[in-house]
């Protein structure tokens, strides 16, 4: 299916779908469950928002109790842009059945596929430590590395040359919400979150990029929208957010995901809108597009482009916004 949209100068960052899990020393291990599906799915996505509503069944006679993960999208941190961009989004809550439930953080360490997050630990590096850039340190209250650390980690090759010649932290980093949750037996169990995602923000100029009508499916009613508005813009370029969601792991659940729905909500009725996505949208209102899929086992994640967005002063920064719904 194609929709509208628009590009952005930053690399999208994506978000996810809750997934079973195990959590193990060498990180977060996905696997699937025979017992629990997933009936009904509904996700809103904005560029400044992302809800999600979720509803549960344990098809088994016993309770069973999983690991829940919800992963982060990996970042290199060499490369951070801001010590908001990346991160925990603002905002993020998990609500079951209606109430609050709390989740502890895994911050995970990577290079070339491999877990070097002990490493990093024994070095005696924070948390927060792994996850900054050295640019970003000092805004987010974080100590630099001594010089005992840097030499330490330049012989374990995890500061080193970069790509473009500078001298820096060579690992990604994988940001993992982690919660433990009783599924009771032949019950449904309603499962809430909310949280702004990050964005990639710009003035949508990647429009021209060789990938970009591939990747979001922009055909040629899009680019047309997309220069009329181009032409009364300032600069030529309409603003434009990216937002990426990690579908995937949906298929974690047995059968997949039995009802989903996915919501497509403009902050204003001006916006462009593309996306791949199997399925017919129809129009709900002058702002949310709207598709239904029975027993849906995604084959993709969610790559969503919003153009002709107003500007805000915390545009891409990932804080909630004061008035999000």
């Amino acid at each position: 299916m194609k929709l509208f949209f628009a590009a952005l100068l930053l690399p999208a960052i994506a978000l996810a779908n809750d997934g079973i899990g195990a959590v193990s020393t060498g990180g977060i291990v996905f696997r699937k469950t025979d017992a629990i599906a997933m009936k009904k799915e509904v996700l809103n996505v904005s560029h400044d928002l992302i809800s999600v509503d979720y509803e549960f069944v344990n098809e088994s006679p016993r309770d069973v109790e999983e690991t829940i993960v919800f992963p982060l999208p990996e970042y290199p941190v060499a490369i951070q842009m801001g010590n908001t961009y990346y991160g925990q989004p603002s905002g993020f809550s998990i609500h079951v059945d209606g109430r609050p439930v709390g989740f502890t953080t895994r911050v995970q360490a990577k290079l070339d596929e491999r877990d070097v997050t002990a490493q990093l630990k024994k070095a005696g590096l924070s948390d927060a430590q792994i996850a900054f850039s050295a640019a970003f340190r000092n805004g987010a209250k974080v100590p630099e590395l001594n010089a005992r650390q840097r030499q330490q980690l330049m012989e374990l090759g995890l500061i080193g040359e970069l790509a473009d010649g500078e001298i820096g932290s060579r690992w990604s980093v994988q940001v993992n919400y982690i919660w433990r949750q009783k599924f009771p037996a032949r019950k449904v169990l309603r499962v809430h979150h909310e949280y702004r995602p990050f964005v990639s923000a710009g003035t949508g100029a990647s429009t021209t990029a060789d990938d970009f009508a591939k990747r979001y499916c922009a055909d040629q009613a899009f680019f047309k929208a997309h220069e009329k508005i181009a032409a009364r813009t300032e600069g030529g370029f309409p603003n434009a957010r990216a937002v990426s969601y990690i579908l995937k792991t949906g298929n974690t659940w047995r059968r997949g995901i039995e009802d989903f729905t996915l919501n497509i909500v403009k902050r204003n009725p001006a916006e462009l809108v593309s996306l791949c996505f199997p399925g017919d949208f129809k129009r709900v209102d002058a702002q949310t597009l709207q598709v239904r899929l029975k027993n849906f086992q995604p084959a993709d994640d969610l790559a969503i482009y919003f153009a002709n967005v107003e500007r805000s002063e915390d545009d891409g920064s990932g804080v909630m916004p004061a008035a999000a719904k």
